[in-house]
């Protein structure tokens, strides 16, 4: 009888293990990101800095030894504003040769003007030869040019006295000194190189191969390095006709649209470079999942919870990413990393780290 009883028990047993139900499907937590068409394409950053567009490099009109410089590297400068000077002796000496020479020359140009007036009066008397008036007036005549010739020689010295210092003639900052106190330089020999700090350009170099096929609806954004929110938009303004030799790359000068007080000359900044193509997607790489040699991602339906694939094209693709044509659109939430295990309907745990 107790063993009849246990075979009964053993058959509810077995016949209630039977009816049990599988368990549940896991519910999956899954990274994903948010489908953003890109309108735009980027074709690389490159660093540049923020440049004066008009520079000029000034020097001494006449030659002699630097006696002083007056301004460093960086200082800004006034119109008018001393920058260096010549040891003035020489120009000091023929300007008083030349002021002697002009007294000489005058006193002369006096006599002569009296011996004229008198040679006048007595040929108007009737005492005076012909001959002697004649003499006297082209003695006059040549006094009278040796005179001019002696004050055009002072104003001369007084000029190349002048030219002994050097002189802003506009608003600048100093960039650099390519002489120093003690050196002797030419006449015209470059000195010392100025920039207007009132308009400012943005100074890259871009490698040969993309300046050459840059688009002409090409968007240049600058930032600064240190402060990438203060930026603005730039155009190009001119492009090298010829790479740089060792380099392989051509300078480009960008006009910005707006200066922020930031962008000092020199400033570190960073240019991107952008142009409009037809609205595309973008994907990570590993959304991708290859099943009966078709590809599909993974669409995450935000409301339930749940996961659905969905078939795509590839048009193109690199390392890291690619490009996909059909099967989603802007705002879908695609699965970023796990596709290989999921299923269709399966519920997900959605990572609130993951991006929106």
């Amino acid at each position: 009888m107790k063993r009849l009883s246990g075979l009964l028990l053993s058959a509810l047993l077995l016949s209630g293990c039977g009816k049990e139900e599988a368990p549940p499907e896991p519910v999956r937590p899954v990274l994903f990101m948010e489908v953003k068409p890109q309108a735009e394409e980027n074709l690389g950053r490159f660093a540049g800095n923020i440049a004066a567009r008009y520079e000029s490099t000034l020097g001494f009109r006449v030659s002699g030894r630097i006696a002083s410089r007056s301004v460093d590297v960086g200082a800004e400068v006034e119109k008018g504003q001393l920058l260096a000077t010549l040891d003035p002796t020489d120009l000091q000496n023929q300007l008083r040769a030349s002021q002697g020479d002009l007294a000489r020359v005058e006193a002369q140009y006096i006599n002569a003007q009296a011996n004229a007036r008198r040679q006048q009066e007595l040929f108007d008397r009737g005492v005076g030869a012909q001959a002697a008036l004649d003499v006297a007036v082209t003695d006059l005549k040549t006094s009278q040019s040796s005179f001019n010739q002696a004050k055009a020689s002072v104003q001369q010295a007084q000029d190349q006295l002048s030219y002994s210092e050097l002189r802003t003639d506009h608003p600048a900052v100093v960039t650099q000194w390519k002489a120093e106190a003690g050196q002797v330089v030419s006449a015209g020999e470059q000195v010392v190189t100025l920039a207007r700090p009132d308009i400012k350009e943005a100074v890259i170099d871009l490698p040969a191969p993309l300046a050459e096929q840059l688009p002409k609806d090409v968007v240049f954004k600058v930032a600064s390095q240190l402060e990438p929110e203060i930026n603005t938009t730039a155009t190009l303004r001119e492009l090298e006709p010829q790479a740089e030799s060792a380099t392989r790359t051509r300078r480009a000068r960008l006009i910005l649209a707006q200066t922020p007080a930031a962008f000092r000359l020199g400033t570190a900044i960073s240019v991107t470079l952008s142009s409009a193509i037809a609205p595309r997607i973008e994907l990570p790489l590993n959304v991708l999942q290859d099943v009966d040699g078709k590809t599909q991602i993974w669409v995450i339906d935000m409301q339930n919870q749940t996961v659905s694939p969905r078939p795509v094209t590839v048009v193109s693709r690199d390392s890291d990413s690619v490009v996909i044509a059909g099967g989603v659109s802007g705002g879908d939430r695609v699965v970023t990393a796990g596709v290989n295990s999921l299923k269709p309907g399966q519920k997900v745990k959605v990572d609130k780290d993951s991006p929106r």
